[in-house]
């Protein structure tokens, strides 16, 4: 029964390693030939999701916990709220497929999950010619973009900047101009 337990364990850990590979946003997907108004939100949450993807990408407890003064927020409390961004984002965007989640404090499995909600999104307004129904979000649609999206675009910066100080900076391996990983 023991082994069975151990190999149990050993699938998981695999399972979740190789999820950890799959994640969106490593790199930006490649730009269409035309633009709708529907590729161009789409693109803005890609960007949002390659700029969130590195920004979290390796952090650390130490990085996590890092603030920049006594009465600043946490590294993790911005990613708690960019993670609570991105479930308005997709809840107010998508009329079903909703983030229902109760809060999380993992910090992987709030990753994983931040990336998906914006990924699910990208992919909603990408998988359609039809221009986005302006009506079906329960706020206006141009304050999701100067809103919640903007803000969480802001708050990664915030990450990066935390993370520089706590010993860790942001690799220099990756383009914001281009959405690539250099070569």
């Amino acid at each position: 029964m023991k082994h069975v337990y151990i190999l149990l364990i050993l699938i998981s850990s695999v399972m979740f390693s190789q999820n950890e590979d799959v994640l969106p946003f490593r790199e930006i997907p490649e730009y269409p030939d035309t633009y709708t108004t529907n590729l161009v939100a789409a693109r803005m949450i890609d960007g949002l999701g390659f700029r969130y993807y590195w920004a979290s990408e390796g952090l650390r407890t130490e990085d996590l916990l890092y603030k920049s003064s006594p009465d600043a927020r946490e590294a993790q409390e911005t990613i708690d709220h960019i993670y609570g961004l991105s479930k308005f984002i997709r809840n107010n965007m998508l009329p079903t497929n909703k983030d229902t989640s109760d809060k999380i404090s993992d910090f992987k499995i709030k990753r994983q999950q931040t990336l998906m909600n914006l990924k699910a999104v990208s992919d909603a307004l990408k998988s359609t010619n039809q221009p986005f129904d302006l009506k079906q979000t329960t706020v206006p649609f141009w304050n999701i973009i100067n809103g919640p999206v903007e803000d969480a675009v802001w708050h990664c910066g915030q990450v990066v900047m935390m993370r520089r100080a706590s010993g860790n900076p942001f690799t220099s391996n990756v383009s914001l101009f281009s959405g690539q990983v250099k070569k």
